[in-house]
């Protein structure tokens, strides 16, 4: 009780005379301060014994002085102050005495402070031993050593009990200190697990944004760069397009880097604002771009949730953005969306504008965040190119209620 009340020191932030010591005074001194004045409470018990023999409180205050490190070694402790008790039957005039205290508050620090749990069982096993002991030697000096007609039965029971329950209660104490300390970490490790996806989403988000806007912002500037003389109508609208998506590019930024710093406000949109109704928008932008682009969505596209329809419509941007960065203007690209019988099927395949096809697409990490787009949601994730020319994605998302 009394280590589990000085250790509350260092938890406790009221702003009462309790925190005030705290602040002035390190709980590892006051920790000192309580050992010592257990160590003065066992020695000056010791006193008592003077007049019945020397040895009571030479032995009483060995056991006082080594009790001062029972934090930093507390089963060497124990030992010395269970030898101290074993010579105290020999030399001592009375056994047992009140300083044997010191037995039990060396017992009570090898079960709270050791490392090892057969310290503490050891511990009960020594403290358990000498009790048998005491207790024979007192029921034998009577004359007929009958135990029932012992007189003090009922105090040797109390002092069984005590000692049992001082033990099992630095157990509990070790085991809530033991699990507190695990949750800690779990806590912790949470944190940094919590921060490691917040990371990677941040990661995929940036790439996608980036990808996706820079991509078609530079097939526009190079046809707008072609035909600004022949055709000006045609390549204003294509700057138009341009600043239209870095506009996009850029808003999608600020929302990424306000997640990222943590000061989005509850009023913004949520980071998983990107859906269905905004693939249009994403078709009509590559479309501009120079690719032809159809898209076909059947099925109960509402039972998607918002994370779903994140995932179709990052899968789509970065499909398009491979189209345009390796298959380049003039390719036909189809997208097609599949909602039903419990998962969304999502394909996007292209021509290749005519070019043989290849084993892999290089350029980025697109593929791998889409692989863990999917992953996310314990859906599967197929690309390769097709026969002949192009390349062709395939997704399967398992749907979840729409949220």
């Amino acid at each position: 009780m009394g280590d589990a009340l000085i250790t509350g020191l260092g938890v406790w932030h009221d702003d009462g005379l309790m925190s005030v010591l705290n602040r002035w005074v390190p709980v590892s001194w006051l920790l000192v301060l309580w050992d010592l004045v257990i160590a003065t409470a066992v020695a000056t018990i010791a006193t008592m014994y003077l007049t019945e023999s020397v040895w009571n409180p030479l032995i009483g205050f060995g056991m006082a002085v080594t009790l001062i490190a029972r934090r930093h070694a507390p089963f060497p402790v124990f030992v010395v102050v269970t030898l101290l008790a074993v010579a105290q039957l020999f030399v001592g005039a009375d056994v047992p005495a009140i300083y044997d205290v010191a037995v039990l508050i060396a017992m009570v620090s090898v079960v709270t402070h050791t490392r090892s749990f057969w310290q503490a069982y050891a511990a009960a096993g020594v403290v358990s031993a000498g009790l048998v002991t005491v207790t024979v030697d007192d029921i034998g000096s009577y004359a007929d050593g009958n135990a029932f007609s012992y007189p003090y039965i009922g105090e040797l029971l109390a002092i069984w009990a005590a000692c049992a329950s001082l033990w099992l209660g630095a157990y509990v104490m070790r085991f809530n200190r033991e699990r507190a300390v695990t949750a800690e970490r779990e806590r912790d490790h949470l944190a940094l697990l919590a921060a490691a996806d917040e990371r990677a989403f941040i990661a995929r988000e940036l790439h996608d944004v980036v990808a996706h806007s820079l991509a078609v912002m530079i097939a526009q500037a190079d046809g707008a760069s072609y035909v600004v003389t022949k055709d000006p109508d045609g390549a204003r609208e294509a700057m138009r397009t341009v600043a239209g998506t870095g506009r996009d590019a850029l808003e999608d930024m600020h929302r990424i880097v306000a997640v990222l710093r943590g000061s989005a406000s509850a009023s913004e949109p949520d980071r998983r604002r990107r859906g269905l109704e905004e693939l249009e928008t994403l078709v009509a932008r590559a479309r501009t771009a120079g690719v032809g682009v159809d898209l076909r969505v059947d099925g109960e596209t509402g039972a998607l949730s918002a994370a779903d329809e994140l995932t179709v419509y990052r899968i789509v941007q970065e499909s398009l953005t491979n189209v345009l960065r390796h298959a380049g203007q003039g390719a036909k690209a189809e997208v097609s969306l599949r909602v039903g019988g419990g998962q969304a099927v999502l394909e996007i395949g292209d021509d290749g504008a005519g070019r043989p096809a290849t084993g892999v697409r290089t350029g980025g990490n697109g593929l791998v965040g889409m692989r863990e787009r999917i992953a996310v949601h314990g859906g599967e994730l197929s690309a390769g190119p097709q026969a002949g020319s192009g390349w062709r994605i395939h997704a399967v998302i398992p749907m979840k209620e729409a949220g």
